[in-house]
């Protein structure tokens, strides 16, 4: 005989591995909700298990449903996640705890509303959702913190949150300061299951929303939501804006243009203009990775490789290589000896025709043993000394007069790679003016920023310490057959080296 309750467990399991398998399912079977195709993307990342999928941002124009994302996802981390000794633990927050009561707490509550079985394993409360069974340890909590509060006060609201399953959600996040992922980082260190997921509208270059998407871009998955009317794709991917809100965004951008920061924030989903003293636009940055050149467009120039040496055994020696236009992968090297460098940079040289210049970042003598072995080894190198008098007295110093000619170039159509540190270090950058004179902001200033130091950055904007010129050498450098970096060995043809387009995936070695 059938024993029923067993029958009843055995069903009951079934469905909850299925939700956990998917959670579109799970949105389908307890809201009665269809996604629409950004919303089944985000929910795909949250539910990933990828290394890479841990920290996701929703960087939104008004309206698409971000809140109701948070509120999905939050529900399927407390049904499906944990086991029988770990249950799931996670916080929420937002930029206020009025904005957090009155929209994603309260969207929660909404969407519970719509789920027999939500409403009968998980009580709601003004501060917590909690399993009814264990409300001490199968929860999430609502969390903020007082509006005159300290970056550590701010960073103490999320204090005591470590479990193996864990998640993070963060609403209205473009005004939130980044010191709070600083401390939602903790949360991630170890965990089996673990997630930082934030949605907000671009408002401003300061806020955690920001910094996930250009200084930590390497770190997050951005999903950027448009409501461009002049987007074909935008009203495909986010369809429930509706035809009216649409010709609302039309007259918003007839009006006040789509320059002003408002419609780029709130309608266009991008970031309002960089503030006055950012060195790089982030849209130029944006532009410069789409670009394509032919090797033709920049095949005459001077190639060039910069070196920034580490100071530290702990820090980063990176290579950077362009010719002309073009920009190439970046080469990193950790806790390297300066044999190994110079051994590195060289056989880069020599791949790339034996007829690059290469410029060494000797700023504190940290590049001395570098450029000592380069010349017994004879490759044309060039010491460069940041903080020595600019050629140019406009400039305070030759650090800032090789990255107000990086910024032109950008400005001018040159095409960096598509590596998020890069872009992100660059998107950090700010200058002032010192009595008259242009100035970057201090590398260490930057590192506070960043995490890290800028070396990337450093390395490729060493590559315009000088104006560029043709490929032959100063002073009667060789001037070996032409070979491309996409060809470093010179195995292809001149026919199909002019009819192949530099791409993203050029490098020297």
């Amino acid at each position: 005989m059938t024993d029923e309750p067993d029958d009843e467990l055995a069903a009951t399991a079934a469905i909850l591995t299925g939700w956990r398998d998917d959670i579109i399912l799970f949105v389908r079977d307890n809201f009665g909700a269809e996604p629409d195709p950004w919303q089944q993307k985000a929910l795909r990342l949250f539910m990933s298990k990828d290394a890479g999928h841990m920290r996701i941002a929703l960087q939104a124009c008004v309206g698409p449903g971000k809140t109701a994302v948070l509120a999905w996802c939050a529900w399927w981390f407390l049904s499906c996640q944990g086991d029988a000794e770990n249950h799931p633990k996670g916080l929420a927050t937002a930029i206020t705890g009025d904005n957090l009561k009155g929209n994603l707490w309260s969207e929660l509550a909404h969407w519970q509303g719509k789920s027999p079985y939500l409403l009968q394993e998980f009580t709601w409360t003004s501060t917590a959702i909690f399993c009814t069974e264990h409300p001490a340890t199968w929860r999430i909590e609502a969390r903020s913190w007082p509006k005159t509060a300290s970056a550590e006060q701010q960073g103490q609201t999320f204090s005591g949150l470590h479990a193996q399953y864990v998640a993070v959600f963060i609403d209205e996040s473009g005004n939130i300061p980044p010191s709070i992922l600083r401390a939602a980082e903790q949360a991630l260190s170890t965990c089996v299951f673990g997630k930082i997921l934030q949605a907000g509208n671009p408002t401003a270059r300061e806020g955690m929303l920001y910094a996930a998407a250009y200084p930590l871009r390497h770190q997050w998955v951005i999903v950027v939501i448009t409501g461009d009317p002049n987007d074909p794709e935008a009203w495909v991917y986010a369809p429930r804006v509706g035809e009216r809100p649409r010709q609302w965004a039309q007259e918003q951008i007839d009006t006040y243009g789509r320059d002003n920061a408002w419609v780029k924030s709130q309608i266009l989903g991008q970031f309002p203009p960089s503030s006055i003293n950012a060195l790089f636009e982030v849209e130029d940055l944006e532009k410069s990775v789409k670009l394509q050149y032919r090797p033709d467009d920049y095949q005459h120039m001077q190639k060039r490789i910069g070196v920034d040496v580490a100071r530290f055994g702990d820090d980063r020696t990176v290579i950077a290589p362009r010719q002309g236009l073009v920009a190439f992968a970046t080469k990193v090297m950790r806790n390297a000896r300066t044999t190994d460098i110079a051994a590195r940079v060289q056989r880069i040289w020599m791949k790339w025709g034996g007829e690059a210049l290469v410029i060494i970042d000797d700023t504190g003598h940290w590049g001395h043993g570098v450029v000592d072995q380069l010349t017994v080894a004879g490759v044309p190198h060039l010491p460069l000394v940041y903080h020595a008098k600019a050629n140019h007295p406009r400039n305070k110093n030759r650090r800032a007069e090789m990255y107000d000619e990086f910024a032109k170039w950008i400005k001018r159509g040159g095409k960096i790679p598509n590596d998020a540190e890069l872009i992100g270090e660059m998107a950090a950058l700010t200058y002032t003016l010192d009595n008259g004179q242009f100035r970057i902001v201090e590398k260490d200033q930057l590192k506070a920023t960043l995490g890290r130091s800028p070396d990337k950055a450093d390395a490729l904007a060493q590559t315009f310490c000088m104006p560029d010129m043709p490929k032959e050498l100063p002073g009667g450098g060789r001037s070996h057959r032409a070979r491309t970096m996409d060809d470093p060995e010179g195995h292809h043809s001149n026919q199909q080296r002019a009819g192949r387009a530099a791409t993203l995936d050029d490098e020297v070695e």
